[in-house]
């Protein structure tokens, strides 16, 4: 007997949340998530203040950790203080300096001994060669008995000048930030004490300290106020709103902010090396990236208001389209940045993890409090140009689909053409001079240090102030002086120096360690005066078993300048892996990799050879910092694939559905107001560096600007869719999208995709097969 299987009982139906209740929960955690983002970037931006105080701009948190002249500091710490500086005095009187000058210059002299507790010492060097009468009669004597004689021996050889030597201990809480008030005190006493045709100047690496000090004086605030100025008035061109930019605005401070606790945390707690440099650039980095990112998923919020009724549906796809390319953009930048840390310069090693967490700040703060924001917010902020749902944006209307439309045209054409005058601008970079820069080279404006220091120079030994520093085993002094002594370029030890002082033929001896010190017959930031260490070492490493190293200011600058050249070797091929690797993983190709990155490397190149020019010929620098090429490289390579990241996964995503070449239109045309709007705010914020008094950071500034711009509108807009377009469906290759080049059909040799013809966008063919 056959049965049916009696029926399942139905379980009741469990209740559904009604949409309301729904919707109140989500706003509820919205804003709850919003309050509490907010609350934890505000305890961390609470901490920015704190930056400056962990700062470490001394020259030991620069160089490199295993350079000679590194070792000499260490090996040298119990000879003299590092917090120690000498500034160099000197009093001159075109027709010669009278026995009244001695007189008032010993009263000058007086005043600088008592100046504040920090000076260690002020002394005349030339009185140290008097006998001890002669010494009596140079500090008390009144001018009528001080004899001519003894005047020509206090003063140089020309009789014109005579030079006083203030050291003066740099106090390790306030650091060099009172340099600037220090030196000031210094110039006053000795203004005090001239006229008449007597001329007083206080010069040396205290006051070259000083004037270094005041150009980073307040460098975050200055360079925060000049971006974001700049920041504004893109985003009111942009938005073309009186409500929207205030979001973004508000979200990149925020950034800066948080970035600045967050590495100060870093900074105190791990042992990360902060220095001036490196938290000016980042302030500019966090703003400038972050703003780029908030543009980004802005312009596909906007477009997805149009397609969903209910705003929390359109943040919620536009993130599903836009965080994939923003995070990537972002971990780009990061890993880049990161690859710094293999650099053998402490301060440019630094600099790699401090930017790296500044980007990391910016994109949890773009991915969650600005969507979070503009959700809450409503379209109303979009005002007057509301985006309203169920509107039509016809693609290639615009300003993009219309140049995507010209290159069409001819795409081969436009990109040969287009590399060959990009090609032709990198030629430029044979004008570039990197080296080591003087002191007067490294400044945009006249300093007071460096005018005294040219005077200092017309009548004294170049090296004044900043000798040659040895250290040895003390058994073998005698062997290693008389190496130095036979050293063209450094004068020999004087016979009227203190028995066991650093100037004396014995130098000073400590345990087993012997310490001389040697001054320079150049300006101690000269080439001669690096050439001269060379011979110096080459000549004390040559004493057996003696241990002798060099160093001091002039050793500093010709090992910085050697690992720098290592760090250009080193630091340049690893990013260049790093951006192929992360371009391949993301569009899923090994062709369109390799295509993107000779696009940004050749926009690099451009960049710096027109800058080189400009640099040379327009703003007359007599070159660039060592350091120079990496930084530029690091930001301009890092930064700039950005632009190809946000183009080309857009591209990507219209493949799939269209083909390659019409997606390459669509993916230009969605992408090119926002992506050129981003390039704008960055070389803005980036030209703000401009505002500084230093070479350096205003070069850096220039190269950065330019090329961002070369990458947005030139680049990414014009080279790299005329590639895009002329490779076609090779672009994805070996991925599936290469064999399918859209979803309705496999491409083969036999069935491949048709060309886009010349017309619009809108209008262009549907992809055949």
């Amino acid at each position: 007997m056959n049965s049916s299987p009696s029926p399942t009982p139905l379980s009741p139906p469990s209740p559904t949340p009604s949409p309301g209740r729904s919707r109140r929960g989500t706003w509820t955690a919205i804003v709850a998530g919003l309050v509490v983002a907010v609350a934890v970037l505000g305890g961390f931006g609470s901490m920015a203040s704190k930056l400056g105080d962990v700062q470490e701009n001394d020259i030991a948190s620069w160089l490199p950790g295993d350079a000679e002249s590194t070792k000499v500091i260490e090996r040298t710490a119990g000879f003299a203080s590092d917090d120690e500086s000498p500034a160099i005095v000197v009093f001159v009187r075109d027709s010669g300096i009278t026995a009244a000058d001695v007189v008032t210059v010993r009263g000058a002299l007086a005043e600088l001994q008592d100046l504040d507790e920090n000076v260690v010492s002020a002394v005349a060097p030339a009185v140290l060669s008097l006998s001890p009468a002669e010494q009596q009669v140079a500090a008390t004597a009144p001018a009528g008995q001080i004899s001519d004689d003894l005047v020509a021996r206090l003063t140089s050889q020309d009789g014109t000048a005579l030079q006083l030597v203030v050291t003066y201990r740099i106090d390790d809480t306030a650091g060099f930030e009172q340099l600037p008030d220090a030196v000031d005190a210094m110039r006053e006493v000795v203004a005090s004490s001239t006229g008449g045709g007597l001329q007083g100047y206080v010069g040396g690496p205290l006051a070259f300290g000083a004037d270094q000090a005041t150009a980073f004086a307040g460098i975050d605030g200055i360079l925060l106020l000049a971006a974001l100025s700049v920041v504004v008035v893109m985003l009111l061109l942009t938005y073309r709103s009186p409500f929207l930019w205030l979001i973004p605005l508000f979200c990149g401070v925020l950034s800066v902010g948080a970035a600045e606790g967050v590495v100060y945390l870093l900074a105190r707690y791990a042992d990360l090396t902060v220095n001036g440099q490196s938290a000016g650039i980042l302030a500019v980095l966090v703003l400038g990236a972050g703003i780029d990112y908030a543009l980004l998923l802005v312009a596909r919020y906007r477009e997805e208001l149009r397609n969903f009724e209910h705003r929390i549906d359109a943040m919620s796809h536009a993130l599903r389209r836009a965080a994939p390319a923003i995070v990537a953009s972002g971990l780009t930048v990061v890993i880049g940045l990161l690859c710094l840390s293999f650099a053998q310069m402490n301060s440019t090693a630094g600099l790699g993890p401090v930017t790296a967490a500044g980007i990391v700040v910016a994109l949890l703060v773009m991915l969650i409090v600005l969507p979070l924001l503009l959700v809450v917010f409503g379209r109303w902020v979009f005002w007057p140009f509301v985006p309203r749902f169920g509107d039509v944006k016809t693609e290639g209307s615009g300003l993009w689909g219309r140049v995507g439309t010209r290159v069409a045209r001819r795409p081969r054409t436009v990109w040969v053409t287009t590399t060959v005058l990009l090609g032709l601008a990198c030629v430029g970079m044979t004008q570039l001079n990197s080296g080591l820069l003087s002191n007067a080279d490294t400044f945009t404006t006249e300093q007071p240090s460096i005018v005294a220091d040219e005077v200092i120079a017309d009548h004294f030994p170049g090296g004044e102030g900043s000798p040659v520093q040895v250290v040895a085993r003390a058994a073998d002094a005698g062997a290693v002086a008389a190496a130095l002594d036979d050293t063209d370029g450094l004068q020999p030890a004087s016979a009227s120096a203190a028995p066991g002082s650093p100037e004396s033929q014995d130098g000073l001896v400590r345990g087993d360690v012997v310490y001389f010190e040697r001054t320079l017959t150049a300006a101690s930031d000269s080439e001669a005066a690096y050439d001269t260490v060379e011979r110096a070492r080459e000549a004390v490493h040559a004493v057996d078993g003696a241990d002798a190293q060099v160093g001091g200011i002039s050793a500093i600058g010709l090992d910085v300048r050697a690992a720098s050249a290592a760090d250009n070797q080193l630091i340049i091929p690893l990013i260049l892996l790093v951006v192929l690797v992360v371009l391949g993983v993301l569009l899923r190709s090994i062709l369109a990799p390799l295509i993107l990155l000779g696009t940004v490397v050749l926009s690099f190149g451009a960049a710096l050879g027109i800058s080189a020019v400009v640099f040379q010929q327009v703003f007359d620098f007599a070159g660039t910092d060592t350091s120079f090429p990496l930084f530029a490289f690091v930001f301009l390579v890092a930064l700039g694939i950005d632009y190809n990241i946000f183009l080309m996964t857009r591209v990507r995503e219209e493949s799939v559905k269209i083909g390659t070449r019409r997606g390459a239109l669509i993916g230009l045309a969605a992408t090119g107001g926002v992506i050129t709007s981003a390039g704008l705010v960055l070389a803005g914020t980036f030209s703000a560096l401009a505002t500084l008094p230093i070479v350096f950071l205003a070069q850096l500034g220039f190269v950065v600007a330019l090329g961002v711009l070369l990458d947005t509108i030139v680049v990414r807009s014009v080279l790299v869719t005329a590639l895009t377009l002329d490779v076609g469906r090779w672009m994805w290759w070996p991925s599936h999208l290469w064999r399918t080049d859209g979803s309705h059909h496999v491409a083969d040799a036999e069935h491949a995709a048709d060309p886009v013809d010349a017309a619009p966008a809108r209008t262009a063919p549907e992809h055949r097969a």
